[in-house]
């Protein structure tokens, strides 16, 4: 499977969208029973979870295969699975999922993956000596972005804050690595990401602002637990044992686990365990109590997708977004996931 990378800013991102909406719609009628599961995930984004992948305890308390494929962006996932290539996006990220969504694509939100403002950012060159207070000057300067994804959201907040017109900007769409990999040669002058390949970028450059700084704009960074809503209709209960075991490795790991677990996650992660360590310390994992509280899937998260697709909308990204998002969440899972 193959990631998308539309390569020019503004192109076919939505219209390869809404074609997988309707390859999904087909696809849904002809789902059965899974026999086997493909979770799509991304390398060098260690969760608690991976421990469960490594040592097979998905396979062996749901009792299916469980095929793990990376992907480098939310948006091929979104891709993957309205083609039934994927059941299951494990830490999709809330703006691809948005725009999938938008798009028509029959999509759902059943389980809040992991909080992270410190590990999603964009990052200037250095050498530009641009930071919070001469930010315009980015204008007519060339950033990587990899659209519609939470660095893309995060990058039009913060521009739009700063009040810099990203219409003077040559915004090119590339992965986090593909971004990484040009900023260190020098290509770009901005460029967005998370994880691993945000800790490269900022080796030649620096933020503008902090992670607690931009939740204080309004800036939410947290990846989602997404499935296609047919297939978890059907596959209701295996759909909350998933939920389960992923919430215990979280418990897991938090009750003093990470000494056993760190080896293991990191090697899932395609990292090394200092990386890893770093990286899982900028992380937060809400338990299922907290996931089900207003704050997340009682009502926070059905807003706040909301106020990403109508900023989308207001940002010309997408042509239009629901009018509610309410049935974008299904806690429903959750719920069983937390009686088991």
């Amino acid at each position: 499977m193959k990631s998308i990378k539309a390569r020019l800013y503004g192109a076919s991102l939505i219209a390869i969208l809404a074609t997988s909406s309707m390859v999904a719609t087909v696809a849904s009628t002809t789902t059965v029973k899974a026999q086997e599961l493909t979770v799509a995930y991304f390398l060098e984004w260690p969760t608690p979870n991976q421990f469960a992948q490594v040592k097979k305890i998905y396979d062996e308390k749901l009792g299916v295969k469980i095929k793990w494929v990376s992907f480098d962006a939310g948006t091929a996932m979104s891709a993957a699975m309205a083609g039934g290539d994927v059941q299951i996006s494990f830490s999709q990220g809330i703006p691809p999922f948005v725009v999938a969504a938008s798009a028509g694509q029959d999509l759902q939100v059943v389980d809040v993956a992991v909080s992270y403002s410190e590990n999603d950012n964009c990052v200037v060159r250095t050498s530009l000596e641009i930071d919070k207070s001469n930010v315009k000057e980015l204008e007519g300067k060339q950033v990587g972005v990899p659209l519609g994804t939470a660095a893309h959201y995060g990058f039009l907040k913060q521009m739009e804050f700063f009040g810099v017109n990203t219409s003077t900007m040559k915004v090119v769409d590339m992965a986090p690595p593909d971004g990484a990999a040009a900023f260190a040669s020098g290509n770009l002058d901005m460029v967005c990401g998370w994880g691993g390949s945000l800790r490269r970028m900022k080796e030649y450059g620096n933020v503008l602002l902090t992670g607690a700084e931009k939740e204080k704009l309004g800036i939410q960074v947290f990846d989602a637990t997404t499935v296609s809503t047919q297939w978890a209709k059907e596959n209701a209960e295996l759909l909350a044992k998933f939920l389960k075991i992923t919430a215990d490795m979280n418990a897991k790991y938090a009750a003093g686990g990470a000494a056993e677990m760190l080896p293991v996650v990191a090697k899932a992660a395609g990292m090394d365990e200092k990386a890893t360590k770093e990286t899982l310390a900028g992380f937060a994992f809400p338990t299922i109590k907290e996931q089900l509280s207003a704050k997340w899937l009682g009502g926070g998260t059905q807003k706040f997708l909301k106020e990403v697709g109508d900023f989308f909308v207001a940002q010309g990204t997408i042509p239009k977004a629901r009018d509610s998002y309410e049935s974008a969440v299904d806690a429903s899972y959750l719920e069983a996931a937390s009686k088991m």
